[in-house]
Formats: C-alpha cells, sequence, structure tokens
C-alpha cells in the first residue's frame, strides 16, 4: 500500500497546481453556475481516464518517441485555452449579465471539459514520467492495478476541482450584485486564462 499513499500524495499535488483543466472548471463555474461547473469536473474525470488507459496500455510511449507528436498536443491544447482566455478580454459582457439559465447545455460542458483534459500536456508529462513507476508486475495484474490508480486519480479531481466549483459559485453570487466587478472579474479571468495557455506552453515544451 505505500506506493499507492505516495501515488495519492503526488496526484492530489499535480492536480492542485493551476493549469487547463482547473481555469476551465473555474470559467464555467463563473459563467454558468455550478451545475456547469459539476458537469466540467466530470468531463475532465473522464479525460483523466483516458489518460490512465493510455498510461496502462503504453500508448503514451508514442509521444515519448515521437516529440512532434507531443509538441502538436501542447500547441493545441494551449491555443485553445489562450482562446478561451481572449473570449473573455474582448467581450466586457462576457459575466455582466449572470443568469440563472447557463448560456451553454451540460453536454457540452461535459465534452469540452474533455476535450480540455485530453489537451493538457502536464497529464501526459505526468503518465509518462511518474504513472510507469508505480506499476508493478509483480503485485499481479497490471489492469488491477491501473483501475486502482485511476480511481485515484479521480478521487484528487472531483476533491480539488469540486473544492473549486463550490468557491467559484459563491464567488459567482457575489459578482451578481455589481456589474463593474463582474466586467474587471471577467477581464482578470480572460487574462489568468491566456497566461496559463502560456506558462503551460513554454513549461511543457521545456520537457519535451
Amino acid at each position: 500500500m505505500e506506493h499507492l499513499w505516495l501515488y495519492a500524495v503526488l496526484v492530489a499535488g499535480i492536480v492542485v497546481l493551476p493549469g487547463m483543466d482547473m481555469a476551465f472548471v473555474l470559467a464555467s463555474t463563473l459563467v454558468d453556475g455550478r451545475r456547469s461547473g459539476a458537469a466540467a469536473v466530470a468531463g475532465i474525470v473522464l479525460g483523466g481516464m483516458v489518460h490512465v488507459a493510455m498510461g496502462a496500455l503504453g500508448v503514451g510511449l508514442l509521444l515519448q518517441h515521437v516529440p512532434m507528436a507531443f509538441n502538436a498536443l501542447l500547441l493545441a491544447g494551449s491555443l485553445y485555452v489562450a482562446w478561451m482566455g481572449c473570449g473573455l478580454l474582448r467581450n466586457t459582457q462576457a459575466l455582466s449579465h449572470v443568469q440563472d439559465q447557463p448560456s451553454r447545455a451540460l453536454h457540452s460542458t461535459f465534452l469540452r471539459a474533455t476535450l480540455t483534459c485530453l489537451m493538457n500536456p502536464k497529464a501526459y508529462i505526468f503518465m509518462l514520467a511518474v504513472f510507469p513507476q508505480f506499476i508493478r508486475p509483480q503485485l499481479g495484474n497490471i489492469a488491477a492495478q491501473s483501475i486502482a490508480l485511476g480511481a485515484i486519480t479521480a478521487a484528487a479531481q472531483i476533491a480539488v476541482y469540486g473544492a473549486v466549483v463550490l468557491v467559484a459559485a459563491q464567488l459567482r453570487v457575489w459578482l451578481r450584485g455589481s456589474s463593474k466587478s463582474q466586467t474587471t472579474f471577467s477581464h482578470w479571468l480572460g487574462g489568468l486564462l491566456v497566461l496559463t495557455a502560456v506558462w503551460t506552453l513554454w513549461m511543457g515544451w521545456r520537457v519535451a
């Protein structure tokens, strides 16, 4: 069990770091409310399970041996997050009319969150560098071990991003009372997304 506890600590440390997934959950909750945030968390958990499956099957080795594939994924993910940020920066009304009804269907938010997670280079780096070290063939069935590690990953994502949803939902209630604060926070959030994209691209490209 020792290596599972260590994996849990490492995963929690990775998930809690601000990045593309957290930014998407934050933005979804602020714009469309708690249910949208929950849909975003569910989509990211699904994306995380795909990452775990890739790590277990060794598909991630392709990205390790074909750096251009990793770089292409890295660029696509960063540009996607930057595009969302620029949209908030350009549109001064992005958060200025906070309503009870979401502006986007929940299934659309779910799919976008899954796509965001699948384009997150941080996850691929983790699967290439860390995940294989916790698969112990001598302990038995690799698939069963992968399921256990996947469950730990999902639990960490739900705990951390679920907390982000709760905090962002309360912040959304506060923003509803001030149009000036909504516009200011919209610009702040847009800038945060752009900076996240630039930081992800720079750090990921260095690792690649």
